[in-house]
This record gives C-alpha cells, structure tokens and sequence, in this order.
C-alpha cells in the first residue's frame, strides 16, 4: 500500500479537531443559555452512565486496532483477516453491552428516556472503524464522515432545541450524529478489505490483547467519566454536574489544541517505525512532540487561568461561577496529560508495552477514586477537580520515570523552563489588562492578544527551543512529505 503524506494526515486530523473546538464555542453559549446548569447536569450525568457500557462494547478496539492494522497495511491478506476478526469481535461485544443496557434502561424510570437515546452511543461503537482507517493512514474518510454529520447536528440543534424541555432533543443529536458518522465510514471500506472466510476467522488472541488494553480505557474514564457520575451520586445535584461539565467541555478544548490531533496519526506511524527498527528516528519525533505539547500547553494553562473569570461569564451566560474556579483548579492537567498521552500514544501503545502502562493507568485511578470519595462530599465539584489534577500526576509521572529513556526529566526541564517564564510573564500583562477592563467582549479579545503576542515575544527573545529549532522539525521532520 502507498504510503500517505504524514503532513496530509496531520493536516486532516488538525481540520478536524479545529471543527471539534469551533462546534461546541458556537453551540456552548446557546445550549447554556437555553438548556440550564440543571438541565446540562442531566445530560452530564446520563451520558457519564451511557459511556461505562460503550467502554465495555469497544473494549480496547480503538488503540489495538489501530496498532494491529498499522503492522500489516501492506499485505491486503492479512490487512482484511485482521479488520475481520477485530471487527468481529466488536460487534459480539457491543451486543453484549446492549443486552445489559437494555435491562438497565428499563430498571431505571427517572432517565428512562435519556437511556433509551443514549443506546445510539453504544451502537455507534459497533460501528465504528476509524481505527482500521488510522492504522492504513487514510484520515480522510474518518475526517470526512464525522465533519459532514457533526456540521448537521450543529444545525438541527439550532433549528429544534429552544427551551430546556428539549433537553431530550438535544441528547438525541448528540449521540446520533456518532452513530451517522460511523455508519458511514463504510462506503470506503472495500477499497482496502476483502471477504474472508468465517472459518478462518480467529476471535481468541484477538480478545486477550483487547482486555490488556480495555483495562487502561477503563481507568482512563475514571477521570474522564466517574468524576461526573460520583458528583451526581454524592450530591445529588444536577448543578454541581453542570458546572463540571462546562469547564470539562473547555478543558477538552485545551487538550485537542495541544495534543489530540497529533497523537491521533502519530501512533500508526510510530507503530510503522518500531517494527522498522528506527529506535533513534522514534526518539527524535518524541522529543519534537513533547516540545510541542509544553509550548501549546503551558501558554493555554496561564492563558486559560487568567481569562477564565472574564470568559466563563461571557461564554456560558449567568449562573455559572463556579466553573471559574474549576477551570482555575483543573487548567494544569493540559500539560500534565499532555506529556503522559505523548509518550502513551507514541511510545507505550506502539512498542507493545500497553500492558505496563495500563498498571501505572490503574494507579491513578485508584488515587482518583480515593481522592474523589473524600474530596466529593465536603467540596463537591472542586473536590473532583482537585482529584482528577492529582491522580493525572501520578500517571504522569509514572510513564516517565518507566520510559526508558525516550524522555526525561531533564530534557522536559530544558524544553520547558523558558515556556513557563513566557507563561508567568503573560500571566502579569494579561492581570494588568484585567485591572483596567474587566469585562465585555472587548476586554477579553484584548487579554487573549496581549497575552498571546507577550508568550511569543518572551519566547523570542529567551530564543525558546520551539521558536528557533521546534518549530521547523515540526513542520518538517514530523510533517515531511516525504514521510
């Protein structure tokens, strides 16, 4: 199989994330204004539910997928046997998950509806091969799928949902829209994949390695996921969700800027490095990412923790003070899950070493539980904000002190020493702005500028690792079209 331009893949996936960022700043302030805190605490708490049996329905399809096909893109046989048997395997599981649902949705009569639309979700991930297309570099007719439905949910959302009684409505769009998305991405599939003979079809192997890596998906969502169904359960509050879920959905924001769509075409490639042996090539685009990953990430933590108080107001509307402070609390896991999802997605997963990391993935979800069931009950929603920065730094830390070299301590202290004096100096100039105008749009159009033209002066003149070398081996040992 011809190999696709890296650049082209970097460029279609960061096309698409930018879509992820632009829906939900076009989307937000209208749903929050016209749904309610209460009303959006709802659909954070039902869908946190919905995701423990997607999780269960993917096992680890996502991540293994993308690593098994990326190993054998270049010989059709094996290409469309592995698909198969992946695929396969993912749909009995999913109807599993769906069998079990079921007997949930119609135990539970308080969000019976909300339930019973979510189910969309899980058939999403039956669905879903956008790891098959990661694996063979074809971003294309992932990024094409999901774009069009995205941008159609967007305007049915603005033409249906008016009050919050359309709350139903509005979960509705958001969980068909990933089943659409994923339906369609099998118009392209005979392209790349033939039919394969059941009987040659071998489901067991295949279920072990997707439990080595379905292990870590789950200790992954309980930062993602438990944070929310433990605030609802122990506070019984749909506000206190509410909050948590606006300044997650800007965090998300955060993490796509800095990270997302990097990691989501650097894994097959890396996985094409390792099983070529090109241990000093993989070291290099490491190092490359991560200086990356600390210029985006520590610009946006001090630019998010300054604005945050002028943004929330104007961007969600009254009644909605409280995710100021969460998104304070919890704006340094931008750069904290930034290094651990680098070295995850780019060393851990494609040399085969998902297994330990999934242990080290484990710790921190048992910190977060921890911290969660003692934190939750006396500060609610900053209790989950407080555990989840703390539980991501165990992670962190424990991917790098177990990497093996391909990144240290030292190294991230020479990349990242004169990002954190930029951040500390937009910092000043961004509470200086503050100080003469508060509020309005105006205000934080001017903070946004003066703090992001100080970042990039400072980073100039201290002749930043990013600004004078990071920069042009991004776009070019990362984003070669040779590559």
């Amino acid at each position: 199989m011809k190999q696709v331009s890296l650049k082209k893949n970097i460029m279609l996936s960061t096309f698409y994330q930018i879509l992820k960022i632009v829906t939900p700043l076009i989307t937000a302030p209208y749903v929050s204004r016209v749904l309610g805190v209460g009303k959006i605490g709802i659909y954070s708490y039902t869908s946190s539910i919905a995701m423990y049996f997607t999780l269960f329905g993917g096992l680890g399809t996502s991540t293994y997928g993308t690593r098994e096909i990326a190993r054998v893109r270049n010989d059709e046989q094996k290409r469309s046997q592995t698909f198969w048997e992946i695929e396969i395997l993912s749909i009995i599981t999913t109807m599993v998950s769906i069998l079990v649902w079921g007997v949930f949705t119609t135990l539970n009569t308080k969000y019976r509806g909300y339930y019973a639309v979510l189910t969309f979700n899980l058939l999403a991930v039956m669905f879903d091969i956008s790891w098959f297309y990661a694996g063979i570099e074809r971003f294309q007719y992932t990024v094409g799928w999901n774009s069009f439905f995205k941008i159609l949910s967007v305007i049915a959302l603005f033409i249906f949902v008016h009050k919050p009684s359309d709350l139903l409505l509005y979960t509705f769009l958001m969980a068909f829209q990933n089943f659409a998305g994923n339906v369609g991405m099998w118009t392209g599939l005979p392209k790349f994949v033939h039919k394969v003979s059941l009987k040659t079809v071998k489901l067991k192997k295949h279920f072990h390695e997707t439990l080595v890596y379905f292990i870590p998906t789950i200790a992954t969502s309980v930062y993602n996921v438990l944070d929310k169904t433990m605030i609802g359960a122990i506070t019984h509050s749909t506000k206190e969700n509410g909050y948590y879920e606006q300044a997650n959905k800007i965090l998300d924001m955060m993490k796509t800027l800095t990270f997302v769509a990097l990691n989501s075409v650097m894994t097959s490639r890396i996985s094409f490095l390792y099983a070529k042996e090109k241990y000093d090539e993989i070291k290099s685009r490491i190092q490359t990412s991560i200086d990356y990953v600390l210029f985006m990430g520590l610009g946006l933590l001090f630019g998010l923790s300054s604005v945050a108080s002028a943004f929330v107001p104007w961007f969600f509307g009254p009644g909605y003070d409280k995710t100021v402070e969460l998104l304070i609390i919890m704006a340094p896991v931008v750069v904290i899950i930034g290094v651990s999802n680098c070295l995850g997605s780019q060393y851990y997963t494609p040399s085969g070493r998902r297994k330990e990391s999934a242990k080290y993935i484990i710790a921190g979800a048992v910190v977060n539980f921890c911290f969660n069931s003692v934190m939750i009950p006396y500060l609610k929603s900053y209790g989950a904000a407080i555990a989840t920065v703390i539980a991501e730094s165990v992670i962190t830390f424990l991917y790098m002190h177990n990497c093996q070299g391909y990144m240290t301590w030292k190294t991230i202290g020479k990349l990242g020493w004169k990002k954190l004096i930029a951040g500390l100096c937009m910092l000043v100039v961004i509470e200086g702005v503050k100080h003469f105008m508060s509020t309005g749009l105006l205000a934080l159009i001017l903070m946004v500028v003066c703090g992001g033209l100080t970042y990039l002066l400072v980073l100039t003149l201290l002749k930043d690792s990013f600004m004078t070398t990071g920069k042009d081996l991004f776009l070019g040992k990362l984003l070669h079209k040779k590559n």
